[in-house]
C-alpha cells in the first residue's frame, strides 16, 4: 500500500505543458506546424499518463501535501508554492490532461489552415498548465494564481480570431464580467486570511469552528456566510452562473477545440471543484449553502430555455453547458459534493464529445453552424453521428449512461435537503430534464436527419472560421479525418461507461474520504442516497420507471414530432408565443441591462470619480492647490526680497528696534 506520491512525479505532471507552450510560443516559426504540436502534445501526453500513475497511487491510498516553494512571509503569513493530492485533485488531474490531450489531437485536424496554429497550440498548453496548478494547489494564494491564469489565457483563446470584432468583444466580455466574479472571491479569501491568519488550506479549514462564531465587523451577518458567499461569487464568475453568466455564449466565438477545453470540461468546472474544495468551510453556513442552492436552480432552469431558440450549433451546446454547471451547483448546495464533482467529472466527457463533435460538423458543412442549414447528415457522416448520439443520450440522462448516474443522482439528493430552497430548486432540475431532452434533440434531428438542406442552405451561413466563408455556395458533407473523429471516438467510451464504473466508489465508498467534509446530521442528502443505493445496474434499471426518464423520453419526442413529423407546430407556436420568443432571443435583457443600466451606471460613477475625484480634488485641490498655495506664498516673499542693500539694512533694523521693543515693554510699563 503507497503512502506518498514523488514530488519530482507531481512537478513532471505541472510544468510539462508548460514546456510545450514555451517552446511552440517562443520557436513556433523555428519548429515549424509539426514541431508545434508534437512538442505539446507530447507534453500534455505526458501529463496525462503521469496523472493517470498518481490516480492509482491514490486508490492504494497515497496522499501528498507540501511545500514545493517558500516565496515569502510577512510576519506569520507563509507564500507558498505547493501541492496537495487526495482524491479530489487526483480525479481532476486524470480529466483535464485526458480532455486536454484528446482537444490537442483533435486541433491538427481543426486548426490544419489556419495561419496561427503554432500559437494555438502554445495557448491551450498554457491552459492545461494553468489548470493543473489550480486544481493542484494546497493554499489560496496558489488557487488565485491558477484561478487568473486559466482566465487570462481563456481571454486569450476566445480572442484567438483577433481581426473579427465578434471575437474581440466576446473575450473582453468574458474578461470583464470574470473580474466582477474575481473581486468577490479575493475579497472571500482575504475575509479567510485576515481572521484565520494563514493561507493554507488545512490550517484555515481547521479554524472553521472558529471562524463560524465570529461576525462580520459592524453587522450582526456570521462571518463565515460573508466569507463563502465572497467565494461563490468567484464562482459565479468562473462557472458562469447567473446572473454572472453571460459571458459564455458569446465565448463561442474562438475555435471550437476551446470551446471543448475551457467551456465543457476545466474553466466552467473551476468553479465547482473550488466550493467542493471548501466544503468545511460552506458546511458551517446554511445561508450560503442556500444561496449556492438557489443560483444553481435557476441557471439550471432559465439557461436550459434559451437551448431552446438557439440555431448555432455551438451555442445550443454552450446553453447546455449553463444548464449542466446549475445542476452541479445544486449539489453543491444541498452539500452533495461528490455528487456535484461526480457530475463534474460525467459532463467533462460527453460535453467535449458534443462540442468537439459539433466542430466536427462544422469542418463537414465547410464551416456553416446554422443547424437549419443542415440535414440528414447520418449518412454522410457516420462516426460523428453515432458519437454524437452517444453525447446526447448522455446528456440527457439516459439509464446506464454516465450522465443518467451523476444526474439522477443530484436531483435524488435535492429531494432529501432541508434547505428553504430546496422546493423551487426541486422544480427547476426536474422541468429541466425535459428541457434538456428537448433541445438536445431538437439539434440532433435537424442535424443528423431529416430533410438534406445544406444544398440550398436556406439561412445564410456564418463562419465559424477566420478565413473560410463558403458565401452560401452548397458543399457536399463529408466525414472529418482522423484526427478529428478519434477523439470523439475515445471521448464517447468514457460517456457510456464511466458512470456505471465509478458510481459506488465515488460516492458511496472512501474516494473523497479525505477530500470533503459533510455534517450529515445537518445535510443528509448523501447518507439518504447511500442508504438507498443498491448498486450501479439496480439504479439504472429503476431509473427506467421514474419520473425523470419519462420526462426525458417526452423532450425526445417532442422534439421527433416537432422537427421531423410535423415541422408546421413549432411554427404555429412560435407565432403564438411570440412575446416569450422575443425575451428569449435577447436571453431575459440581461446583456442591454449590463450595457444600458449597469455599464452606464458604472460609466457614470468613472466619469464622477474622475472630475470629482482626480481632476477636482486629487489633482484641483491636492496637487494644483498646493502648488498655489507655494506660488501664492511665494510671491509676497518676493515682494521683500529686492536686492538692494539699503532696503535689507532698513528690515533689519526695523526689526531689531521690533524686537527690543517687544523684549523691553514689561520693564517700560512697570517704570511708567
Amino acid at each position: 500500500m503507497a503512502s506518498s506520491i514523488s514530488q519530482n512525479l507531481l512537478l513532471t505532471i505541472a510544468l510539462a505543458p508548460l514546456a510545450g507552450a514555451l517552446v511552440a510560443g517562443l520557436f513556433g516559426k523555428a519548429v515549424g506546424r509539426r514541431g508545434a504540436h508534437t512538442v505539446t502534445i507530447l507534453g500534455v501526453l505526458v501529463s496525462f499518463i503521469g496523472s493517470a500513475m498518481v490516480l492509482m497511487q491514490v486508490l492504494d491510498g497515497a496522499r501528498f501535501s507540501g511545500t514545493l516553494y517558500e516565496w515569502a512571509v510577512l510576519g506569520g503569513l507563509k507564500m507558498e508554492v505547493g501541492f496537495l493530492v487526495d482524491g479530489l485533485t487526483a480525479m481532476m488531474m486524470v480529466v483535464v490532461t485526458f480532455v486536454s490531450l484528446m482537444v490537442h489531437v483533435y486541433t491538427i485536424g481543426y486548426m490544419a489552415d489556419d495561419p496561427g496554429y503554432q500559437r494555438f497550440f502554445s495557448y491551450i498548453s498554457l491552459f492545461t498548465f494553468s489548470m493543473l496548478m489550480l486544481v493542484m494547489s494546497n493554499n489560496f494564494l496558489q488557487l488565485f494564481f491558477g484561478w487568473e491564469a486559466v482566465g487570462l489565457v481563456s481571454y486569450l483563446l476566445i480572442g484567438f480570431w483577433f481581426k473579427r470584432p465578434t471575437a474581440i468583444f466576446a473575450n473582453m466580455k468574458a474578461f470583464l464580467v470574470n473580474r466582477v466574479g474575481d473581486f468577490g472571491f479575493i475579497l472571500g479569501i482575504g475575509l479567510i486570511v485576515a481572521y484565520a491568519g494563514t493561507l493554507d488550506y488545512a490550517q484555515a479549514f481547521a479554524k472553521g469552528p472558529e471562524l463560524a462564531r465570529l461576525t462580520f465587523p459592524g453587522t450582526d451577518w456570521a462571518l463565515i456566510t460573508v466569507a463563502c458567499i465572497c467565494l461563490f461569487i468567484g464562482a459565479m464568475g468562473k462557472s458562469a452562473q447567473f446572473p454572472l453568466h453571460v459571458w459564455l455564449p458569446d465565448s463561442m466565438e474562438g475555435p471550437t477545440p476551446i470551446s471543448a477545453l475551457i467551456h465543457a470540461a476545466t474553466m466552467v468546472t473551476a468553479g465547482i471543484f473550488m466550493v467542493a474544495r471548501m466544503s468545511p468551510l460552506f458546511e458551517l453556513s446554511d445561508t450560503a449553502l442556500n444561496f449556492v442552492l438557489v443560483i444553481g436552480a435557476i441557471t439550471a432552469l432559465f439557461m436550459g430555455f434559451l437551448g431552446i431558440i438557439q440555431n448555432d450549433i455551438k451555442r445550443v451546446v454552450a446553453y447546455s453547458t449553463l444548464s449542466q454547471l446549475g445542476y452541479m451547483t445544486v449539489a453543491l448546495g444541498v452539500s452533495a459534493y461528490s455528487v456535484a464533482v461526480f457530475h463534474l467529472m460525467t459532463h467533462a466527457f460527453f460535453k467535449a464529445l458534443l462540442f468537439l463533435g459539433a466542430g466536427s460538423v462544422i469542418i463537414g458543412m465547410h464551416h456553416d453552424q446554422d443547424i437549419r442549414n443542415m440535414g440528414g447528415l447520418r449518412k454522410y457522416m457516420p462516426i460523428t453521428w453515432i458519437t454524437s448520439l452517444l453525447g446526447s443520450l448522455a446528456l440527457i440522462g439516459t439509464p446506464f449512461f454516465a450522465g443518467f448516474y451523476s444526474k439522477d443522482s443530484i436531483i435524488e439528493a435535492v429531494h432529501f435537503s432541508k434547505l428553504p430552497g430546496a422546493g423551487f430548486a426541486m422544480f427547476a432540475v426536474t422541468l429541466g430534464v425535459f428541457v434538456t431532452a428537448f433541445y438536445s434533440f431538437r439539434m440532433y434531428f435537424l442535424v443528423f436527419h431529416g430533410e438534406e438542406r445544406f444544398r440550398h442552405k436556406p439561412f445564410p451561413p456564418e463562419g465559424d472560421h477566420g478565413g473560410h466563408d463558403d458565401h452560401g455556395h452548397a458543399h457536399e458533407p463529408h466525414e472529418s479525418p482522423w484526427v478529428v473523429w478519434l477523439p470523439l471516438v475515445l471521448l464517447a467510451i468514457p460517456s457510456v461507461v464511466i458512470g456505471y464504473l465509478t458510481i459506488q466508489p465515488m460516492l458511496f465508498g472512501d474516494f473523497f474520504k479525505d477530500s470533503i467534509v459533510v455534517d450529515a446530521a445537518r445535510h443528509p442528502a448523501m447518507a439518504e442516497l447511500g442508504r438507498m443505493f443498491h448498486g450501479a445496474a439496480a439504479m439504472a434499471t429503476h431509473g427506467f420507471t421514474t419520473l425523470p426518464f419519462w420526462l426525458a423520453l417526452g423532450g425526445v419526442l417532442t422534439a421527433w414530432l416537432f422537427y421531423l413529423k410535423a415541422p408546421a407546430i413549432p411554427a404555429a407556436l412560435d407565432k403564438a408565443l411570440k412575446p416569450l420568443r422575443v425575451i428569449l432571443e435577447n436571453k431575459y435583457y440581461m446583456d442591454w441591462i449590463n450595457e444600458n443600466i449597469l455599464a452606464r451606471a458604472a460609466r457614470a460613477l468613472g466619469t464622477g470619480l474622475w472630475k470629482g475625484g482626480d481632476q477636482g480634488l486629487i489633482d484641483g485641490v491636492v496637487i494644483n492647490g498646493s502648488a498655489r498655495v507655494v506660488g501664492a506664498f511665494a510671491g509676497l516673499v518676493r515682494l521683500v526680497q529686492t536686492g538692494h542693500l539699503y532696503w535689507y539694512a532698513l528690515v533689519m533694523v526695523l526689526g531689531i528696534f521690533g524686537f527690543l521693543t517687544w523684549r523691553l515693554w514689561p520693564y517700560l510699563g512697570a517704570a511708567l
